[in-house]
């Protein structure tokens, strides 16, 4: 196996750049740049030297021993100045060593998932951390690679096991007396499980978009404040605004933190029967992306209405209440506004409260489909021995399932697209 380096922090000027190296020639970097091996897991003060002799850096150097690192092989760390010529120089010296290479992107990680250090949900948990914009993100992040969701799967498969086992062991003693039913104690290890994975996919949505952020829809009628509004919260223009009605046509986002919560705001086309064919493209949009969105903020103005009909939980406010007077909500002078965020960081709280830890497409198709084999087992039990064949084959497919979920089995054909959104020196 190759040695593989690259740089672990972000490319460019900075304060440091941390250069790793793995795999079993790792100490032989050690060696060649730094002259002599630091103990494991302590830092040393080392000069690192050209092939020539000449003098790259002064930098730490750590050591990690094989079964102990992030990837689980021997590991050499070279914390750096972070200097652009500096980190280049060492990269050249490395590249020139026999049996090292660069690393590909995601190839650290992959190591560890193939290491056993890390699996497949930790693995992209470690995406959505590095990703995360906020607060709900970091969390939700660090939750499933402290490895909250593998300890809850692992639960689920010891019980799937302890099924296929009883039922095995009836199948291979077919031919003889077998004085224990075995059917109430499979059902109830089922039953378990069953109930447990449908728990969570209820919260996978609001996992969901814990991850990826909610959407929160402005609608109403043309010309009702929607776009001031947007850019009052946004603190920019982002958004076109004229008294003219129909300015806007297409859809406009703006992602904003709100309450430690992702939120992509909303400004839609106004919503009216019109000849314009331009504006109604731009009217269907707004009606396609509101009724999609986690939350709308309807603005309501006198004499406009709209066919739009707010759902439970939506907000509906008064527009322009700065023209009008009394409560309401105004773009231009910020009334209202306050109370609107809390409205709407309340609501979206509230759903993000009902949150798993399964979060990902990948996630509901693994459990979905354990979920359907555990219910055929179930009511196959109903059938008595002389079909646990049958059922056994059904709870050891709901197996894989989970087992798919952790990346222990069926999972090659989606490794490349995980790692493939990895930095190189992840």
């Amino acid at each position: 196996m190759d040695t593989i380096f690259a740089l672990a922090t972000a490319p460019g000027k900075a304060g440091l750049g941390v250069v790793r190296v793995s795999g079993p020639r790792s100490d032989d970097a050690c060696d060649a740049l730094a002259g002599a091996r630091p103990e494991y897991r302590r830092a040393s003060l080392r000069r690192l030297y050209g092939a020539q002799g000449d003098v790259l850096d002064e930098a730490l150097v750590l050591r990690f021993e094989a079964g102990k690192s992030f990837t689980g092989e021997d590991v050499v760390e070279f914390h750096l100045h972070g200097s652009v010529a500096i980190i280049q120089a060492v990269l050249r010296r490395l590249g020139a060593l026999e049996g090292f290479r660069m690393a590909e992107p995601g190839e650290f990680t992959r190591r560890a998932l193939e290491n056993g250090r890390m699996d497949l949900t930790q693995v992209e948990a470690l995406a959505d951390l590095i990703d995360s914009e906020t607060e709900a993100q970091r969390r939700q992040a660090l939750d499933l690679l402290s490895g909250a969701l593998s300890a809850r799967v692992g639960r689920w498969r010891e019980a799937t096991l302890r099924a296929v086992s009883l039922l095995e062991a009836t199948i291979d003693f077919a031919d003889e007396d077998v004085p224990v039913d075995v059917s109430p104690e499979v059902r109830a290890l089922l039953t378990e499980v069953v109930q447990g994975i449908e728990a969570e996919l209820t919260g996978l949505d609001a996992a969901e978009r814990v991850r990826t952020g909610f959407q929160v829809a402005i609608v109403g009628p043309p010309n009702a404040g929607k776009s001031t509004l947007l850019n009052y919260l946004a603190g920019r223009e982002a958004a076109i605004t004229s008294e003219v009605a129909g300015t806007t046509r297409d859809v406009i986002e703006v992602r904003m933190d709100l309450g430690g919560l992702a939120v992509t705001l909303l400004d839609t086309a106004g919503l009216r029967e019109t000849e314009d064919a331009v504006e109604r493209i731009g009217v269907q949009r707004a009606r396609d992306r509101a009724e999609a969105a986690d939350l709308r903020v309807h603005l309501v103005a006198d004499g406009m209405a709209t066919d739009m009909q707010p759902l439970p939980g939506d907000v509906v406010l008064r527009a322009k209440a700065d023209l009008t007077g009394g409560e309401g909500v105004s773009g231009k002078t910020g009334q209202g506004v306050p109370a609107l965020v809390e409205a709407v960081k309340d609501r979206l709280m509230t759903k993000a409260g009902e949150a798993g830890l399964a979060s990902r497409e990948r996630h509901r198709l693994a459990l979905q489909a354990g979920a359907t084999h555990l219910h055929a087992a179930i009511g196959l039990l109903d059938n008595g021995p002389d079909l646990y064949e049958l059922t056994s084959e059904e709870v050891r497919l709901a197996l894989r399932r989970l087992e798919a979920l952790l990346g222990h089995v069926d999972v090659e054909q989606i490794l490349g697209e995980i790692f493939s959104s990895f930095c190189v020196g992840k």
